[in-house]
């Protein structure tokens, strides 16, 4: 049978301000990408979304980023190799000492916004991420872009590699995701959204936005958070791959 993980950026909010609901996401996703507090989130924000995550049995996973608050991650930035690494394991660290005091654990990595795109093609920053994640836990699972160096280097480093997609992206025709200040970046139909996550798990591809067909095998798929309407989405994409036969389960 056919199983595919549902994660999302959970805590991305910061003091009194919230982004997602991250209470209600939790009772949908299977995964929660948990802020760090480099692109969004701080100390009270992670600890409130591991507990209310391993209440639920949800797995925790840390989303790292470049330190970025004001630009929530998505500005580009050169940041030397070592210093990368150090702010991995450090984001990692952080969120492990909330996970743990919740009975839970970090179970994974996933770089975010302008690192995550910047990995897929970038060794050195790629390397720097691996280098991170090997410094905090030698076995924690990086989450990524099918085909990316990332993954490459993190197989190689002997880290589980976990491929994922994303529903309500645009695909360039070589599975990369069109950049988000292009028009059609982000897939705004709701039913949209739900084929495409029937059809990215039942048969691993996805049309892409030139409209060619394209293979896109993953064993997450990331369900945005901060997107209008996000939590009922989310229930739908959930409804609707059951139906199909899918079975919904963490990968990790």
């Amino acid at each position: 049978m056919t199983s595919i993980d549902l994660n999302a950026d959970l805590g991305e909010g910061f003091g009194r301000w919230q982004l997602t609901d991250d209470e209600q996401l939790l009772s949908v996703v299977t995964s929660a990408n948990v802020a760090c507090g480099f692109h969004a989130g701080d100390a009270a924000t992670m600890r409130r979304v591991c507990e209310l995550a391993a209440g639920r049995g949800v797995t925790i996973g840390a989303q790292v980023s470049y330190r970025d608050l004001a630009g929530f991650g998505r500005r580009a930035m050169d940041v030397p190799s070592a210093e990368l690494a150090a702010e991995v394991a450090y984001q990692i660290g952080a969120l492990e000492v909330f996970a743990r005091a919740a009975g839970a654990r970090v179970a994974y990595v996933k770089p975010h916004g302008a690192l995550y795109n910047r990995v897929v093609h970038d060794e050195e920053q790629a390397a720097a991420v691996v280098d991170g994640v090997l410094l905090a836990d030698a076995s924690l699972p990086v989450l990524g872009l099918p085909g990316s160096r990332l993954l490459e280097l993190a197989g190689k480093a002997g880290l589980p590699a976990v491929t994922e997609a994303f529903a309500d992206r645009a695909y360039t025709d070589e599975g990369t995701l069109v950049p988000r200040g292009r028009d059609g970046a982000v897939v705004s139909d709701p039913e949209a959204v739900v084929a495409r996550s029937v059809e990215l798990a039942r048969s691993g591809a996805v049309t892409a936005h030139s409209g060619a067909r394209i293979a896109v095998r993953a064993r997450s798929l990331c369900l945005h958070g901060d997107t209008p309407g996000a939590v009922e989405l989310a229930r739908r994409v959930r409804t609707r791959l059951t139906e199909a036969g899918v079975t919904v389960a963490a990968f990790a």
